[in-house]
């Protein structure tokens, strides 16, 4: 049975962003281009908004701590 599909579109800018992204999901590899629409299976895109929402976490966390500190 064939793993169902999504389209994606990774941010891409000149600094940080501009690269390809490694996504490596049960040993299964996967270069994906910034800044064009891609179809990728459903279980990379999970990785993918995981990431981000870690991302999320951790800058809130790091705020949080930096109000804290009187910064």
């Amino acid at each position: 049975m064939a793993e169902d599909k999504v389209r994606i579109r990774l941010f891409k800018d000149n600094g940080r962003y501009k690269g390809d992204l490694f996504v490596s999901v049960n040993g299964v590899n996967y270069k994906i281009r910034r800044g064009v629409e891609v179809e990728v299976p459903r279980a990379v895109a999970e990785v993918l908004e995981h990431s981000q929402r870690q991302d999320d976490l951790t800058a809130a966390r790091i705020a949080a701590a930096e109000d804290a500190a009187g910064k």
